[in-house]
């Protein structure tokens, strides 16, 4: 069984880091540079920074923050949140970013940035980041920080954005986000079976013992953690410690 990636995951709501549950009631916990150093430091195997209301509020990325994050982290560095354009790509990946997640624009709008955006800076640059929210028997996919829904169903949009040209897909669970309940498994499992790209899963860990879990059941390319990590509760190398993966501090 593959060790997964361990990757510290910025959600933030300029100019400050923040902790939402269920992707609400957002909590302030630091600045990006702060935390993304830290995290780096630590042993985190990639950072992602999420602009978690650029496309909620219609505006601009805010890219000299980016800049300004991405300036002390020397490992792979996403960077999402309001991509709109190819533009917004070339200028993210000027502005520091190794690779660029698109959802809400993707989704609602136009998939075809998939495609242009694989087409012209390679798939492994590319990441589309699903939003997943449980319904009775499926999941549909949601943007804008989990409040609008697309009536899309969360298997067939990870086939199709695989189709399309992704290198990887960032999962989130709506329902689990903040929740310190566990991961949702079967969603992720669902996910890694269906597609041959990798899968970031991300939302619900609370403890090593749940990212174990997570790996041994369905073995994930990368787990996402974030509020263990703000919180204090565990750090990167206390992590990789558990899950018996070698730790070199960066």
């Amino acid at each position: 069984m593959n060790s997964p990636r361990i990757i510290a995951k910025l959600d933030v709501k300029p100019p400050y880091v923040v902790k939402p549950v269920h992707f609400e009631g957002l909590r302030k916990i630091g600045s990006p540079l702060y935390l993304a150093e830290k995290y780096y430091n630590q042993g985190a195997d990639e950072i992602i920074y999420l602009d978690i209301v650029a496309s909620l509020y219609q505006r601009k990325i805010i890219f000299d923050d980016i800049k300004n994050t991405s300036s002390e982290v020397f490992i792979p560095f996403a960077v999402g949140g309001g991509v709109r354009s190819i533009d917004d790509f070339s200028k993210l990946f000027h502005s520091g970013a190794d690779k660029v997640a698109v959802n809400t624009f993707a989704l609602q709008n136009n998939p075809n940035i998939i495609n242009e955006a694989a087409s012209r800076f390679g798939s492994q640059a590319v990441i589309v980041n699903i939003e997943a929210k449980k319904w009775d028997s499926y999941w549909e996919c949601y943007s804008d920080c989990g409040r609008i829904r697309s009536f899309k169903d969360v298997i067939n949009w990870s086939k199709q954005v695989e189709d399309r040209g992704a290198g990887e897909i960032l999962l989130q669970s709506v329902d689990r986000d903040g929740r310190n309940t566990g991961f949702d498994l079967e969603l992720i499992a669902q996910v890694v079976e269906a597609v041959n790209i990798p899968v970031i899963a991300s939302s619900g860990a609370r403890s090593p013992e749940d990212i174990k879990l997570l790996n041994d059941y369905c073995s994930p390319s990368g787990i996402a953690i974030a509020s263990l990590l703000h919180y204090d509760k565990y750090s990167v190398a206390e992590i990789k410690q558990y899950l018996g993966i070698p730790y070199e501090k960066n």
